[in-house]
């Protein structure tokens, strides 16, 4: 566990920025505790700073998780967020979208959201913007990124694509055998 380096929190940094915009300084200036990022197994956490301090007497080969995991950093070092982010995007988005009950689980299944799915769209959302995906009832789905403005997706057919697929809360069960340990066949 290491705290980042200036390019690879200029990626982090960037890829939040997409979702929640200036409320990045409210991820990274938290009043009640302070929280840090840092890096283990090409794995982003974050986490309190009072809990990556107890943590530092655990040896590295030992260590399989701290705070929570948002991102990683692939084989060709471009950073991904991960499912385990939403909580933060959800808590700071610029830009939501709300999907109706039936297109609740096509998405959970991995698709992209199609405009006949859509329940409400924030006001002003540009195209290739980060979106946070929400139930009608205001729970977070999962986050992707706007095919179209807010405008465009008035005038679309109901098969068109309004956000692309990047992450939901469905993956954990579908990468299950991935996240459990000795779950392997």
């Amino acid at each position: 566990m290491r705290p980042l380096e200036e390019s690879e929190i200029q990626q982090v940094f960037e890829k939040l920025f997409k979702f929640v915009g200036k409320n990045l300084k409210n991820i990274v200036d938290r009043a009640d505790q302070p929280h840090c990022f840092r890096l283990h197994k090409k794995r982003v956490y974050y986490v309190r700073e009072d809990i990556m301090k107890r943590a530092t007497n655990i040896s590295r080969d030992q260590l399989v998780s701290l705070g929570v995991c948002v991102g990683k950093f692939t084989h060709s070092d471009k950073f991904r967020l991960m499912i385990g982010a939403l909580e933060l995007l959800a808590a700071h988005a610029k830009h939501k979208m709300w999907v109706k009950p039936t297109s609740e689980m096509s998405f959970l299944y991995g698709n992209h959201l199609l405009k006949s799915g859509l329940g409400r769209i924030t006001e002003n959302t540009p195209a290739n913007q980060g979106v946070v995906i929400f139930s009608m009832s205001d729970v977070p789905l999962g986050f992707g990124v706007a095919a179209k403005s807010t405008q465009d997706c008035r005038k679309l057919d109901p098969s068109a694509i309004v956000a692309f697929h990047q992450a939901d809360v469905g993956e954990y069960l579908r990468a299950e055998d991935d996240m459990v340990q000795g779950k392997k066949e």
